[in-house]
């Protein structure tokens, strides 16, 4: 197969939605077997370095095309309809874009991703550009024959809000970096470490009341979390904290929840059900917003610290990239089938 993936999201500085896209693209690279791989995408000249910097050693070739106001010029390029992908990439098997365009493409498997549907459950608590984007590619997503997802409540999600078909619908879990061990630099003094932003969904508010409920025995570290960490930076906060806080209140996944259990970290995660696949059954769960049950949670998690580091560590050791980019693939072959 000739796949050509859809690498736009790598040209800013990466959270989840990158971190999952250059994971997966490493994985099918491991695990190629004669399959070639074509990254491409429109992206500005700030963010073609970024973008050239996260490809970097990856054994794929390069569609990438430098474009003033990429971001403009994505958007542009989906609502047009032309010219063809395939005019930029050459001929592909297989089309595979993000959330941030849908390029119109001539012939072969048409495929994207959905991390989530959270903006289409709470379009009035987020930025209305990022509700449009994420209705657009919903929209979308109905005309492909191939929608991946990153966990079954996704995939649930899709079939019951969007009227996908199941059959169309492919789980690819994430995986974690090997930067997330419990072995390396961490901190000595105890804290409790948080990636949770002032986006509503991400509940900092209610975990910063739980924190003042602890007192300052246990301080809550909670770095202005933007993509700006680096993968060793951010594995020093997790193995140095005495527990990792995720009280989010919507999820597609929770990759975070894995990094600190594969890190050697107690974690305390909100028992919404977008969760219960990242969590398994090595969090604490507690109810997001109650401040008074999160800071229960990391009570608990304080008292069975050990329990918690060895069954989350188990837990995540089952994710890996290899296996991402593995259901890729076998997606688009069935779908070429």
């Amino acid at each position: 197969m000739r796949i050509a993936y859809d690498v736009t999201p790598l040209s800013h500085p990466r959270t989840g939605v990158g971190n999952y896209i250059l994971g997966a693209l490493r994985g099918m690279v491991e695990d190629a077997g004669g399959h070639e791989l074509v990254a491409f995408g429109p992206v500005s000249i700030r963010g073609r370095k970024l973008l050239d910097e996260a490809l970097a050693g990856l054994d794929v070739e390069r569609r990438i095309v430098t474009v003033p106001f990429a971001h403009a010029t994505r958007r542009a390029w989906g609502a047009v309809r032309h010219p063809v992908a395939e005019r930029f990439v050459g001929r592909f098997d297989v089309l595979h874009f993000t959330d941030w365009m849908r390029p119109p493409q001539r012939e072969g498997v048409r495929a994207t991703m959905i991390h989530d549907l959270g903006p289409l459950h709470f379009p009035d608590r987020l930025h209305p550009r990022t509700v449009r984007m994420h209705t657009t590619n919903a929209r979308e997503a109905r005309n492909c024959d191939l929608v991946f997802v990153n966990s079954e409540f996704t995939a649930s999600d899709v079939v019951e809000r969007l009227g996908i078909p199941r059959g169309r619908v492919r789980v690819a879990y994430p995986g974690v970096s090997p930067a997330f061990t419990p072995d390396g630099p961490g901190f000595d003094a105890p804290f409790i470490f948080s990636t949770a932003t002032d986006n509503w969904r991400k509940n900092l508010e209610n975990l910063r009341l739980a924190s003042e409920l602890l007192g300052e025995e246990w301080p809550l570290i909670n770095p202005v979390y933007d993509g700006q960490f680096s993968e060793d930076n951010l594995a020093r906060f997790y193995r140095g904290a005495s527990v990792f806080v995720y009280p989010s209140r919507f999820e597609g996944f929770g990759i975070p929840v894995l990094e600190a259990m594969r890190s050697g970290t107690p974690c305390v995660v909100s028992n919404h059900p977008s969760l219960d696949e990242a969590s398994g059954d090595a969090a604490i769960r507690v109810d997001p917003e109650s401040p008074q049950a999160i800071a229960a949670g990391i009570e608990e998690a304080l008292e069975r610290t050990d329990e918690l580091i060895r069954r989350g560590f188990e837990h995540a050791r089952a994710f890996t990239w290899t296996e991402t980019g593995r259901a890729h693939l076998r997606g688009y072959a069935d779908a070429l089938s």
